[in-house]
Parts: structure tokens; sequence; C-alpha cells
């Protein structure tokens, strides 16, 4: 305990590099996941998609990305637990993050769609079962956790599901489908705007020192949509049709005009992911950064540091950067083909998804998310359309991470208790 309260300094540079880390394996693999039916749709190069997803990825982050943090750093481990033995808890969030970002590089490295959710709870949940004892896992909360990651691929699927059928049915079955996607686009890119806006003002200023009411925060984020569908709706009016390529693909106009649509929900996913993820790399960075602070004590008060988000964010960008095309390519041409209409309807619906669990504290799993969004709009034209090979494949990679995201930060767990002393 002396040891560390001494070498407090080395201890949090320490965990603010495997912080970087673990953000750097969350942008290497699930904002890949997030960007691919951007990608995979032809709706933006990759390098368009990179530059969206930096941007937004940084915003959600640190703008937006407090109050899931706070169930990652307090809610899975029972932290009274750890009273007696301060530095075990230390010990196990460095492993923890250690553990879940050397298990995403390696999967980002093969082009494997993993979750990084999966990743740190299971690795936090591994250090605090077997290194200190099953009372310290709060398992109640792990139980929401896990139910989460089954229930939030179903809601995604199901609004995807339904947002394509109404994409089919008030533009695609029309008569004359380009002059109705014009009418119809704005609306959507509305929701895109207002939802981006709610999750900032409703959960992400707090932390900067604002603290807006719920009533007026829901006004704002309606001017805040509103302002989306004008600007977009200026892009729209510039869409001429083109009859040569509309003989050979009826809806050929049409994909351009939900193109520039997928734009916005790029941005609105890219925002909704890094509010969400940016916790799974900073939250038991924040355990750590408070059990430090406060000389030991373990629930004492410690505010969330602004370096600790910036951190997050910065590894999130650089993970994206440096390995996030192979995972990309991964998810958005091998489930199901994705045109620009179907990749919107699969983007909005996840960060919708992505959105309100952030909004209520909740961990989920993006690479989940998403893939339950594509896999609804899959089923729209029937499950034919599925490439049931690389789901079987995707569902086996998120099994495999939950145990080997554990392992390795038990083995972390005492080579840390090892080295800097029990």
């Amino acid at each position: 305990m002396e040891w560390m309260l001494e070498h407090s300094y080395l201890m949090l540079l320490l965990a603010g590099a495997f912080g970087f880390l673990m953000a750097w394996g969350v942008g290497a693999n699930d904002v890949a996941n997030a960007m691919g039916t951007s990608v995979g749709s032809g709706a933006l190069t990759v390098k368009q998609a990179v530059m969206i997803a930096i941007v937004f990825e940084f915003f959600g982050a640190y703008l937006a990305g407090g109050e899931v943090t706070a169930t990652v750093r307090k809610g899975i481990v029972d932290a009274g637990v750890f009273s007696e033995f301060p530095h075990y808890l230390v010990y196990g969030m460095m492993s923890a993050l250690l553990a879940a970002g050397i298990w995403l590089i390696v999967a980002s490295w093969f082009g494997w769609p993993v979750s990084t959710t999966h990743s740190i709870v299971g690795a936090i949940v591994g250090f605090a079962a077997v290194g200190v004892g099953m009372d310290a896992v709060n398992w109640s909360k792990v139980g929401n956790i896990v139910a989460s990651w089954v229930t939030s691929p179903l809601l995604a699927g199901f609004i995807s599901f339904a947002l394509i059928k109404s994409v089919q049915k008030l533009v695609l079955s029309q008569d004359d489908p380009f002059e109705r996607a014009k009418r119809v686009v704005p609306f959507y890119m509305f929701l895109v705007g207002f939802a981006i806006s709610a999750v900032t003002l409703l959960k992400g200023l707090k932390h900067i020192g604002l603290d807006i009411s719920y009533a007026a925060s829901l006004g704002w984020s309606a001017v805040g949509g509103l302002i989306v569908a004008l600007i977009g709706a200026a892009f729209l009016s510039r869409i001429q049709p083109d009859p040569e390529a509309d003989k050979n693909f009826r809806f050929h106009s049409v994909e351009r005009i939900f193109a520039v649509l997928m734009i916005f929900t790029a941005c609105a996913m890219a925002f909704a992911h890094g509010s969400n993820d940016v916790a799974n790399a900073v939250g038991p960075l924040a355990a750590i950064n408070s059990v430090i602070v406060n000389e030991g004590m373990i629930g004492g008060e410690a505010a969330m540091p602004g370096w600790i988000l910036l951190v997050g964010a910065m590894g999130i960008v650089f993970g994206l950067a440096i390995l996030g095309a192979r995972v990309m390519a991964t998810v958005g041409k091998n489930i199901t083909e994705l045109t620009p209409s179907r990749g919107f309807a699969a983007e909005l619906g996840a960060a919708g998804t992505v959105i309100l669990a952030s909004g209520t504290g909740l961990p989920i799993s993006t690479t989940h998310t998403l893939v339950g969004a594509v896999l609804g709009v899959g089923m729209a034209r029937g499950i034919g359309s599925l490439n049931l090979r690389v789901v079987s494949t995707i569902f086996t990679s998120w099994v495999v991470t939950l145990p080997a995201g554990a392992l390795l930060s038990i083995l972390f767990f005492y080579f840390f208790k090892g080295l800097f002393g029990a």
C-alpha cells in the first residue's frame, strides 16, 4: 500500500498508457464496425469515413462520455470489498485495461469484429472474481449488462427493420421515388440531428459545468434537428436525376440522395459510439485515478478529470486511423449487400439504440447493436439475403472474447501483484 502511494505518479502514468492502448483497440475495432456500413454501401470512401469518425468520435467521447464511464468505473465491481486492499483495485483495473487492449488489437489485426464491451467487462469480472473473490463482483449489475447484449441487437434490429420498411413504403414504392425521396429524406435528417443534440444536451455537458433542464434540452435538440434538416435539404437540392443510370438500376438516382443522408447518419453513429464506448477505455482509468487522488480511500469523491476523457478520445482516433480498415471491410460488405438506403436504416437504428443506452448509463456492445441493425435490414429482404456463414463466424468471435479478456486479466493481475508487492 505504501509503495502505491509513494509511486502514485508512476502508477497513474502506466494506467494512462494502458487506457490509451485500450482506447486504441476500441478505435481499431468498434469504430470500424460503426463506419463499415457507410463504406460498404459506397456512400463514403474509407478515407472520408475515417475523417468523419475522427471528428465525431472525439466529440462524442469528450462531450457525452461521462455517463457510461460512471457505470464501468463504479458499477461492475463492489468497491467496498477493496476498502482494506485499495491497491488490488488499482492492479486489477490496470490488468483489465492491458488485457482488453491487447485482445482488441489482435482481433483487429485479423479483421474480427469483436465486442470491446465484452472485452473490458470480462477482464474486470475476471480479475475481481479470481484475484480477489466472488463477492467483489456486483453480479446484479453484470446481469443487467449481459441482458443488454441480447436486448440491444434486438432493439436495433427492430428499429432498422422499421426504418427500411418506411423507406420502401414512403419512397421506393412510389411512382416518382426520386422526387419523393427529396421530400422525405430531410425528415430522416431531422431525426439524426435531434438524436445527436439530445444525447449531448441531456447527458453530455454536466461534467464540463453545463446543466440544462430536460424540457430546454428537448427544445434545443429540436432546433438542432431542424438545422441539420435544412443543411441536408440544401445539399439535396443540388442532386439531379440521372436517367441513363436509372435504366440499369431504377433507384440509382434515389440512392444518391440516401448517400447524402448517410453522411449525416455516419456522423450520428460516430458520435453515439464515442459517447458509449469511451467508457470501456477510461472507466477503469477513472477508478485508478480516484483511488490515487484519495490516497487509497475507496469511494471517495473525485471529479472526472478532462485529461482522462481526452486520453480515451485520442486513443480511439489513433486506433481507427491506423488499423480500422480491416474490420470495416468485414462488417460493411460481408454480412449482407448494402445500398445507401439500407445502410442509413442500419446506422440510424444502431445509433438510436446506442444513444438510448448512453443516456441510461448502460455500457452495451456497439458491435452487437450494429450487427443486429444490419441483420434487421437484411431480414426486410428475406433471410436469403444474409451471409449466414459470416454471421456465425462473428457470433463465435463474440463468445471467445469474454473468456479471452478474463484470462489475460487474471494473468496480468497476478503479475502486477508480484511485481509491486501484495
